[in-house]
């Protein structure tokens, strides 16, 4: 099992790319200065009016599958 985090702050006018679907995939620097991809379906749940902003944990498989996003 793998575990980013990372701060996020995508504020709402910056989201709507991701919204419209126009731009799939988030690449974040995590805490540890690794980089991460990760599908943009992932931060839906955590939008509001204001964009996308918080701490974040991305857990995935060694494979790199069953991504699952938490805030921290």
């Amino acid at each position: 099992m793998h575990r980013f985090e990372f701060s996020l702050h995508i504020s709402a006018q910056d989201y709507l790319p991701y919204y419209r679907g126009e731009v799939r995939q988030v690449l974040v620097r995590c805490t540890d200065g690794r980089r991460v991809q990760f599908p943009a379906a992932l931060l839906t749940p955590f939008v509001s009016s204001g964009g996308v902003r918080g701490q974040f944990v991305l857990t995935c498989d060694d494979g790199g599958t069953g991504a699952r996003l938490q805030r921290s």
